[in-house]
Order: structure tokens, then C-alpha cells, then sequence
């Protein structure tokens, strides 16, 4: 499983000009799953994303969690960070895990965000989504639950 993480003071998904998920301060992350992932790879990115620290204490330093600052997830699936781009011009999509999987797992990461009493919102799987943030920093992260980066 893998994650683009943004800390954002905002930011919302739209499906077909519609909002359908909103957040203010707090972590906008696309979260691909890929092919060989499980629910302990959905359990280690749930746990990693609610619990990273990387807001602002009070001396400035990235000290404080999601949980810490009272934020909010919006959770979004992307099943392209399973593209490879290392051959030709065209990206191949083979580690990506295949539909059903992928939207089990998507929704096991989501609930358990929310069962650790983070508020989470999320796209529409499988849509064709126009997301917007506000970038806040910026910072941005890249996890593997495989631990490969």
C-alpha cells in the first residue's frame, strides 16, 4: 500500500461538480493499493497516518499528529502510485491491485481512521474526482506500507 501525504489547512474532492468530501487543517492523502497488500498493510498505514508527526508544537517543530491538532483526513484512492514508469513512455499498472481488493482495503484504512476517533472523508472509489488543498508548508510525504521508501 502506498500514500502521497500532504499537510494541507484545506481541502475537498468533487465528483461530477459535486463536493462530496471537505476537510480543514489536516492530511490529504492518495492512498494506492497494491496487488500483494493485506489488511495488516491497511492497518500499518491507518496507524502511521493518524499518529505521524508532522504539525507544528509550539517551538515550530513537526511534533504533533493529526489526533494532536484536532484534524481531519480526507482519504483518497489512486491506484496509480502503483505505476511503474522505469520502462518506455507509457506506465504500467501491474502492482496495482485489482478493483475489488483495492476498494476493500480502501474502506478498511478509512474505517480505521475513523475508529480512531479522526474525522475522515473520502472520495468516491473508482470516480474520476477534481480534488483541491491548500497546501500547508508544503509538506508532503511518501510511505510504503512494504517499507520499499
Amino acid at each position: 500500500m502506498r500514500a502521497v501525504i500532504q499537510r494541507v489547512t484545506q481541502a475537498k474532492v468533487e465528483v461530477e461538480g459535486t463536493t462530496i468530501g471537505r476537510i480543514g487543517s489536516g492530511l490529504l492523502v492518495y492512498l494506492g493499493v497494491g496487488q500483494d497488500d493485506t489488511e495488516g498493510d491497511a492497518q500499518f498505514m491507518s496507524d502511521k497516518l493518524v499518529n505521524l508527526r508532522i504539525f507544528a508544537d509550539e517551538a515550530g517543530k513537526m511534533n504533533r499528529s493529526v489526533i494532536d491538532i484536532g484534524g481531519g483526513i480526507l482519504l483518497i484512492s489512486n491506484f496509480t502510485l502503483h505505476g511503474d514508469c522505469r520502462k518506455g513512455r507509457r506506465p504500467s499498472f501491474d502492482g496495482a491491485g485489482e478493483p475489488k481488493l483495492a476498494e476493500g482495503l480502501y474502506e478498511k484504512v478509512a474505517e480505521l481512521i475513523a475508529a480512531s476517533d479522526v474525522p475522515v472523508e473520502k472520495g468516491s472509489f473508482g470516480a474520476h474526482m477534481h480534488v483541491e488543498s491548500l497546501n500547508d508548508g508544503p509538506v508532503t510525504f511518501l510511505l510504503d506500507s512494504s517499507r520499499l521508501f
